[in-house]
């Protein structure tokens, strides 16, 4: 039996593993670049800053699996229960050191691909006959090499031009689509742009609408472009709405934009079609002209009720209208009550938490946007959806056509211009020019052996293989499952290739490549040896979060807890050397499981505080359904800094999420991906408060900045450069939050102190330990 290194407690001493200690440790051991070449090499954690030199498999930026070595049979992976999966990010964009994908042109015949499986050009394809065919990778079928791409082998069986080729040498690249790969076989138009606007009077009242106004004129000279020396090829169109809808004419002739209302919302129409959707240099006077009127048309209105199903039907209209793909951005305040098509009600019922009823919450109140939805994709309508509630809003019905076009919802509870302004700003700037591609299809070809059998993210899904996404953008990850349906070998191992299919923001349709080989082993053993626990975490997440629309809350963390609890009693039995049963004993790379299971228990979505509200619940649970590796990590387990010394070019050392590594005379930053924290102790001494605030002591902070001073020393940069740098590391803008030792606002900080035991009943991580312990005892007994 072969001896994987483990790690193991003695009985009831809680040597914990320290999640900071495995971190350092590989920020230690990962001084070179990572080359993706050797097949089934897991790569460094997501935690690790590393460069990737692609040699054959998609870069970890693209690809992360949770077992690098998959198991032989169906049987010994049931027996493990470790998930066989890849969190996969299309468009994810590369640090400014590694090259994006190439751009590859196999003429009008289109790219070259497998007769049987359809798979395309990859490395994994084996020439033969002196390079006049090839084999295919994944189904062995022998395929023709059209005359234009014949090259002659050299001795050891490869192509002469093998490193010239992308396709034939890199793990991920794009083609260039022909026309038989678009719409009713004729290439797209350009997408377009349309911006929804709530005018009802919370959006005004609250400031949403004339901050919304002030930005698009800016915003207008950065919508995507393939080219940044040219003008963007993106089109625009607005409407605002409440009861009714505005629908503008923004012609280039016109002195001044025309106002068209819709009032009949039962049977939404689009009242033009010449000047609704225009070229933004064309119309620029007309459109600023519009974006100085429309706060004021709306400054004194009395309306509070708003439609919302009729305002997402009348931007598929006119997308449908213009023959194009193209992105809905809708800016929206309350629960649609008005009587319109998507009407909601109020449902929000505390006593159903907890219940077996708890369920039906998550899911749609209506089917209404579920039909919708479907219509949307097929149009390659996707839509963003920006919410500023004051009250409940039903967050799960609402974001349903977000969440299954490849949108997103962003939400601002309590919005105040003064204190929320700065945050929506830089998130509505990031998503009106970030990479997005629409009207796409994603489908995962796998080698004989396994299957794609199950999907999690944001997408539609017609039948079970091809993922359909309206819009997708660099920040979405489509997590995929895999399943064996016959033997893998050692010898081959397993391979898999994401395809997806899109129009790029100038119109051009392209097919974006990545490609993955992993091991495969008849060892438990090994299986153990290759998992990446990160990975790991953000699929069972996504798990557990689908699994609350169809179970109780408590149910769905029970299984979590008896999977976790089988992984690691298997390994125990069957590759751990005999030990005493008091002793707890992990793989080394799956020795911080229980921490961050722990985490994903405790979470707001499966463990609610009495303040959480259903929409919040709701709306991480849409959020972290399409998030990748390294934003589930620190979502789950916050990254916190002390903030002591400061060096310029690296990070101080972070320590546990728990509060007895809090000093008193400490100053912390904390980030979750989502919120950011510097947590002041109340005996911090004068010379840091002067550094950081200009105040000299603790009662002088002003708890309610959103921004640290520009103040003229080295610490007070070096900080404020580090704030930068998160932000600039995550999807969405964290506005910072000053949290003064012993100030009410400390419970909020608390509650992301995640080994600590939570105010919600969670277990704190000693104790979860503990509890793992015993249930892996008596699955062994």
């Amino acid at each position: 039996m072969l001896v994987v290194p483990t790690v193991s407690l003695p009985p009831q001493c809680f040597c914990v593993f320290e999640a900071i200690q495995v971190i350092e440790d590989d920020k230690a051991k990962s001084t070179e670049p990572f080359t993706t070449g050797v097949r089934g090499q897991a790569p460094p954690l997501v935690t690790t800053n590393f460069q990737v030199k692609d040699q054959g498999n998609a870069s970890p930026r693209f690809v992360r699996c949770t077992a690098y070595n998959m198991p032989c049979t169906a049987d010994m992976a049931k027996q493990s229960q470790v998930p066989l999966a890849a969190v996969i990010k299309p468009l994810a964009t590369l640090p400014q050191d590694e090259s994006p994908p190439y751009l590859v042109d196999h003429g009008e015949g289109g790219p070259i691909r497998c007769n049987r499986c359809k798979a395309y050009m990859c490395p994994y394809m084996q020439f033969i006959e002196g390079g006049r065919r090839f084999q295919c990778g994944f189904c062995s079928c022998v395929t023709e090499v059209p005359p234009h791409y014949f090259q002659h082998l050299d001795h050891t069986g490869k192509r002469v031009d093998c490193y010239d080729r992308p396709e034939l040498s890199l793990g991920s690249y794009e083609f260039l689509a022909t026309v038989d790969y678009c719409k009713n076989n004729k290439l797209p138009q350009p997408p377009a742009f349309i911006f929804l606007i709530d005018v009802s009077y919370n959006a005004v009242k609250s400031g949403m609408v004339n901050i919304v106004c002030q930005e698009l004129k800016t915003l207008l000279d950065y919508l995507p472009r393939e080219n940044p020396e040219m003008d963007s090829m993106v089109r625009v169109g607005f409407v605002t709405y409440n009861k009714v809808l505005h629908f503008y004419n923004v012609k280039a002739s016109l002195a001044q934009p025309q106002m068209l209302v819709v009032s009949d919302v039962s049977d939404m129409f689009v009242p033009l079609l010449d000047g609704f959707l225009v070229n933004v240099n064309e119309s620029r006077l007309v459109i600023e002209s519009l974006l100085d009127q429309i706060p004021e048309m709306f400054a004194d209105t009395r309306e509070t009720e708003t439609v919302f199903g009729p305002v997402i039907q009348a931007g598929l209209e006119a997308l449908k209208a213009a023959d194009c793909a193209g992105k809905l951005f809708v800016f929206h305040t309350s629960l649609p009550i008005a009587e319109a098509p998507g009407k909601l009600k109020n449902r929000e019922d505390k006593k159903l938490i907890g219940t077996d009823k708890e369920k039906s919450l998550f899911q749609p109140q209506v089917g209404f946007y579920n039909t919708l939805a479907k219509e949307c994709v097929a149009q390659g309508c996707c839509v963003d959806l920006f919410l500023f509630p004051n009250q409940y809003v039903d967050v799960a019905t609402l974001g349903v056509v977000p969440v299954s076009t490849g949108g997103s919802v962003y939400k601002y509870t309590y919005f105040q211009a003064q204190t929320d302004k700065e945050r929506f700003l830089n998130d509505l700037r990031r998503d009106v020019q970030k990479l997005v591609g629409f009207d796409a299809v994603m489908r995962v070809r796998t080698s004989t052996g396994i299957r794609a059998t199950d999907f999690f993210g944001s997408f539609f899904m017609s039948n079970t293989t091809d993922v359909e996404l309206a819009g997708l953008d660099c920040d979405k990850a489509i997590t995929v499952e895999f399943k064996h349906d016959d033997k893998l070998s050692e010898e081959t191992g397993a391979l898999m290739q994401c395809a997806v299919l899109y129009t790029s923001c100038s119109g051009q349709r392209r097919l974006r490549v990545h490609n993955m080989a992993v091991n495969c082993c008849s060892q438990l053993a090994d299986l153990y040896r290759n998992c990446e626990t990160d990975t790991i975490i953000n699929f069972f997440s996504k798990y557990a979060f689908r699994g609350i629309l169809s179970n109780p809350t408590k149910a769905v963390r029970d299984t979590l807890v008896n999977q976790c609890a089988q992984i690691l009693a298997c390994y125990r039995k069957n590759c751990a050397s005999p030990s005493s049963a008091g002793q707890l004993i992990l793989p080394e790379c799956m020795k911080l499981l229980p921490v961050y299971l722990n985490c994903v228990l405790k979470s707001d979505v499966l463990l609610p505080g009495a303040d959480v509200s259903l929409d919040d619940r709701a709306y991480l649970r849409q959020l972290i359904s399409c998030m990748d590796v390294a934003e589930s990590h620190v979502f789950f387990y916050p990254r916190l800094l002390p903030l002591t010394k400061l060096e310029s070019g690296s990070l101080p050392v972070a320590v546990r999420d728990s509060e007895e590594r809090l000093s008193k005379g400490g100053v912390y930053i904390l980030e979750t991906g989502l919120h950011l924290f510097l947590w002041v102790g109340a005996s911090v001494q004068q010379e840091l408060l002067l550094n950081i605030f200009g105040t000299p002591s603790f009662s002088q902070i002003d708890p309610n900045m959103t921004s640290l001073p520009v103040l003229d020393n080295p610490f007070s940069e070096r900080l404020r450069e580090i704030i930068d740098s998160f932000r600039a590391q995550r999807s969405r803008y964290m506005k910072l939050m000053v949290v003064k030792q012993e100030d009410r606002t400390e419970l909020i900080f608390r509650h992301f102190l995640v080994e600590d035991k939570s105010a919600s009943g969670g277990a704190s991580y000693v104790d979860f330990l503990c509890h793992m312990h015993k249930e892996i005892r008596q699955l062994l007994s």
